[in-house]
C-alpha cells in the first residue's frame, strides 16, 4: 500500500529515507500536522505559510507550491483525518556543518480521523522538564521532540493524560502538544511566543475571534497561581479545544463560554471544509 508522499509522490513506507538524512540523525528538520475534512485542510494557507516560514528559520530550502502539492494529494486520498508533512534538510556528510549544497527530503503522511479525541478533557501534569524560551526551536515545530516524549511518559506515569511545560522563568509555556488559554473573568489569555511558545493555528482562530464571543483576548505571561480557579484549555490542529485540569482526581467539563466557543470552531470548520466536526462523531456539549 502506498500511503506516504516522498519527494513529489506516493511511495512505500519500506526504505522511504536515506540512512544518513540529517532529520533521522540529527532531529535537522521542521514539519507540520493539520486537520483534513472533506478532502479540504482546514487553515491551508496559514498551515503552508509557516512551514515555510519554519523551513525558512532554518534555511532549509523548499518551495511552498511542492509542500502544497504534497498537501492537497493527501487531502484528497485521506478525505477525513490528519496530515503531516516533514520537511529535513535531507542527506549529509557526518559532522554538524550545513551542507553546502541541501538536497531537503518532503515527507508527507496522512492518518484517520479521530473524533473522540476532538475537544476531550485532559488531565495535566507539570512536567520537571523546562521549556527553553531562549531556544530557537521553541517557535517551530522541530523535529526535536524527545523532551515532550519523556515529559508525557512521566505524566501519564502520574496518572494524567499530558504534560505542562513552564519555562526557564516558571512561566507557563505550553503542554507538550498543545496551546495553553486561561479563562476568568471574562479575559481570555494565553502566553506569548517569547515564553517559549509555538504560534498555534487554533491559536490564532481562538485569539483572532474573542470578541465574536463576548470575551477580550491577549497575550501576557502566565504562572501556575493563574491557572488556579480559571478555566484552562488547550488548544491544537487535531483535538481542537480541550478542557483541562491540574487536578489528577477530577476531569474538566466546559462551561457556558467555553462550549460557546467550541461550537464556534466547528461552525468555522464546517464554512472551510464542508463538514461540521460534530457530524463525525465530534461531541462538544457535557455528557
Amino acid at each position: 500500500m502506498t500511503d506516504i508522499w516522498l519527494n513529489g509522490a506516493f511511495a512505500r513506507c519500506d526504505g522511504a529515507i536515506a540512512a544518513n538524512d540529517r532529520g533521522l540523525l540529527l532531529a535537522d528538520g521542521v514539519f507540520d500536522t493539520a486537520l483534513v475534512l472533506g478532502g479540504r485542510v482546514f487553515r491551508m494557507d496559514e498551515h503552508l505559510d509557516r512551514l515555510v516560514a519554519a523551513a525558512g528559520h532554518l534555511e532549509i530550502p523548499v518551495a511552498r507550491d511542492d509542500l502544497q502539492s504534497a498537501m492537497s494529494a493527501l487531502a484528497e486520498r485521506q478525505v477525513n483525518g490528519s496530515i503531516r508533512l516533514t520537511v529535513t534538510r535531507g542527506p549529509g556528510p557526518r559532522g554538524f556543518a550545513l551542507p553546502a549544497d541541501p538536497r531537503p527530503t518532503l515527507l508527507g503522511s496522512s492518518a484517520p480521523l479521530t473524533p473522540s479525541a476532538m475537544f476531550s478533557a485532559i488531565r495535566l501534569d507539570v512536567s520537571s522538564i523546562r521549556r527553553n524560551e531562549t531556544s530557537p526551536t521553541t517557535r517551530v515545530k522541530s523535529l526535536a521532540y524527545l523532551d515532550a516524549v519523556l515529559a508525557n511518559h512521566a505524566a501519564r506515569q502520574a496518572g494524567a493524560d499530558e504534560a505542562l511545560f513552564l519555562n526557564t522563568k516558571d512561566r507557563v509555556a505550553c503542554s507538550a502538544l498543545a496551546n495553553v488559554f486561561v479563562l476568568k473573568d471574562g479575559e481570555l489569555s494565553t502566553p506569548p511566543l517569547a515564553d517559549g511558545v509555538l504560534d498555534g493555528i487554533t491559536r490564532r482562530w481562538v485569539l483572532a475571534h474573542t470578541g465574536e464571543f463576548g470575551l477580550t483576548g491577549r497575550e501576557r505571561s502566565l504562572g501556575l497561581a493563574d491557572l488556579a480557579g480559571a478555566t484552562v484549555f488547550l488548544t491544537n490542529s487535531l483535538r481542537l479545544i480541550s478542557p483541562a485540569t491540574l487536578d489528577p482526581s477530577t476531569i474538566g467539563q466546559p462551561d457556558g463560554p467555553l462550549t460557546t466557543l467550541m461550537i464556534g470552531l466547528c461552525q468555522a470548520i464546517a464554512a472551510e471544509c464542508g463538514v461540521d466536526p460534530r457530524a463525525l462523531g465530534a461531541a462538544v456539549e457535557p455528557h
